[in-house]
């Protein structure tokens, strides 16, 4: 694997978010992270359940563009656990891993596909996010997560970035 910073950029954790189930997620100050997900965070679908959907990534730079095109949305809102910035996860691949300062390393699986979960926000919300809902990921190291926490950004050896 071939070491980047995320386009020349410093990427973090601007919101760690929790729920006992469903969306929408609420910022807490920092979570355990463990093989099954955050401790304490909630999924209301069995398939949600799996080692490779431990945690869900999203960009706050789509939160913002969300905004911008009258959804009212915030860290958490469309289900993320992990709100990030400068990171540009839709730009990533399966298998690039994320380590996050002091501790916890995860490894994408998957780019999010958009549930209907979304429909009680917004009946628009769903096909808005659609080939930009963020990506789920698998813990390989568990650990603290918290906002305001550095994340490196390795590529996956042989992945195809866009």
């Amino acid at each position: 694997m071939s070491r980047t910073d995320s386009n020349g950029m410093n990427a973090e954790v601007v919101a760690v978010c929790t729920s006992t189930g469903g969306v929408p997620k609420h910022p807490v100050d920092w979570a355990e992270v463990r093989a099954d997900g955050l401790v304490g965070d909630g999924h209301d679908h069995e398939k949600h359940r799996r080692p490779h959907r431990a945690v869900c990534i999203q960009d706050v730079e789509l939160l913002e563009e969300l905004r911008a095109e009258g959804f009212a949305v915030a860290p958490g809102v469309i289900g993320e656990n992990l709100t990030v910035r400068g990171l540009h996860v839709q730009k990533a691949a399966p298998g690039d891993r994320l380590q996050f300062d002091g501790g916890p390393l995860l490894e994408l699986s998957e780019p999010r596909k958009p549930c209907y979960v979304l429909d009680k926000i917004d009946a628009r919300l769903q096909a808005a996010v659609a080939g930009r809902c963020g990506y789920l990921a698998r813990v390989i190291e568990p650990g603290r997560l918290y906002a305001g926490q550095q994340i490196s950004l390795t590529r996956a050896a042989g992945g195809v970035h866009t």
